[in-house]
């Protein structure tokens, strides 16, 4: 884990809370999973991923051709409830969940 400034600055950007809040609801997320979740670029995510990835929240590793994204297992326990609490009833993060059951249901 990074500094407190790292991961704060990780979380200050709408998307990638988006992606921390879809990481905890699904093991492990799929870079064309994430992509087709925010409407962005390849380029796009990817930038998205690695401020993540330097924070240390969240970790990756390359499957073919694919790049999968998990939480990282020392994501601080505090701050996992607490996004939880705060995001479960968050409508953007509802409708994320609704379209990630159909984004995850295909596979590659």
């Amino acid at each position: 884990m990074n500094t407190p400034l790292d991961v704060m600055k990780a979380l200050s950007d709408r998307n990638r809370l988006r992606v921390v809040a879809a990481l905890m609801n699904h093991e492990e997320l799929c870079a064309c999973h994430i992509i087709e979740l925010l409407k962005v670029t390849g380029a796009t995510a990817s930038r998205h991923m690695g401020l993540l990835i330097q924070s240390g929240l969240v970790q990756s590793r390359k499957a073919g051709r694919w790049v999968h994204y998990r939480l990282t297992a020392d994501f601080p326990a505090p701050l996992f409830q607490w996004l939880k609490t705060e995001l479960q009833n968050d409508p953007g993060i509802k409708a994320d969940r609704r379209a990630l059951i159909k984004i995850t249901a295909c596979k590659h």
